[in-house]
């Protein structure tokens, strides 16, 4: 059976999810979708579309999309409709699962490495991450979790944007494209958002498409190849920003010599032995010694995977590329030690 693609939505208390969800659930697009929700709260997305008794743990909608409140932990949720599928008890195409809104994507994302069971069933997609401009300001200068949500994203959405100035708007895009450089940021409108920008966006895929702003990759290039991020420095039209010092950051390492494998393994393990809980996402194209072909790496807290992909081109500029997201990780350190696993 092929793996069952599945989604993770997440977003502060108030940002649209049950929206966003309530949108996709119910517009007619043929796929057959289960929805589990890890939601505490008033607002289920059941009262408005199911139909059926809630005693039930897993309902069936009358357009055949499948919907599921969290009793057991997710683990066991996964497995169960993997099974009822296997069995043809329940036919759905793919899983989005609703997290609360105070919740960190990080253990749920992990739960599809780390469960040999799961990881056998699905694939995980992306996680979409929606922020509420009209809140956004203060939630990320006071919540934590709203900033791990931004630095987990795979594409970012923002609602309310019709409820603030547009200057309001391009400040909260630029605070969000420094503290997660790798996700697209798209304003929806109660939800309105098509299909195609939900689904298949294959965020966890191992694949040489880096997805990093190019402009955020270019703002440095002035200040010599060292100088890893763009800071607010003299030059930068954004003076608003300076008060803000989220602990969610990126910063991008890049060179042209070859990596030593054994030493950027070695350095890599021990990073993400100690640093782990604060690494959010990371990912890379390697320019290794001795392969032909570009090694792309990606991981979350303490896990990580690499894969070989495409060969180089001929005439194509080799070199690695590398983005961190976490909390308060110490970037020099990072960029020395890597620095130290070139050839």
């Amino acid at each position: 059976m092929p793996l069952i693609p599945a989604t993770i939505l997440t977003g502060f208390l108030g940002s649209g999810k049950t929206t966003l969800l309530k949108r996709v659930l119910g517009e007619a697009h043929g796929q057959k979708i289960a929805v589990i929700e890890n939601e505490f709260g008033e607002e289920n997305i059941d009262n408005d579309i199911l139909v059926a008794d809630t005693q039930e743990q897993i309902i069936q909608m009358n357009n055949g999309c499948v919907c599921c409140t969290i009793r057991e932990d997710l683990r066991t949720t996964l497995a169960d409709l993997a099974e009822k599928k296997r069995k043809g008890e329940i036919d759905f195409d793919r899983v989005v699962i609703e997290t609360t809104g105070l919740a960190d994507p990080g253990p749920v994302a992990q739960t599809f490495f780390m469960d040999d069971e799961v990881a056998e069933s699905y694939q995980l997609d992306s996680i979409l991450t929606l922020v509420d401009a009209k809140h956004a300001e203060s939630q990320l200068d006071t919540r934590q979790e709203a900033r791990r949500q931004v630095g987990f994203a795979d594409q970012i959405f923002i609602s309310k944007t019709d409820l603030v100035a547009k200057d309001s708007v391009d400040a909260l895009v630029h605070r969000l494209k420094h503290m997660n450089p790798r996700a697209p940021q798209k304003a929806v409108h109660f939800g309105e958002v098509a299909l195609a920008e939900v689904f298949d966006l294959r965020g966890f895929n191992l694949n040489a498409k880096l997805d990093i702003d190019p402009e955020f990759l270019n703002s440095d290039d002035a200040h010599g190849s060292h100088d890893h991020d763009h800071e607010h420095g003299e030059d930068c039209d954004h003076p608003h920003h300076h008060h803000h010092d989220d602990d969610v950051k990126s910063f991008v390492f890049r060179a042209d010599r070859a990596f030593n494998p054994a030493k950027l393994e070695d350095f890599l393990g021990a990073i993400v032995q100690v640093y782990g809980p604060k690494m959010l996402r990371y990912k890379g194209v390697l320019f290794m010694k001795g392969s032909d072909r570009k090694v792309v790496f990606q991981g979350v807290h303490q896990l990580m995977g690499s894969d070989l992909g495409p060969k180089w081109a001929p005439g194509e500029k080799k070199q690695s590329k590398m983005v961190f997201i976490g909390l308060d990780l110490p970037k020099d350190v990072l960029l020395q030690g890597l620095e130290q696993c070139l050839v």
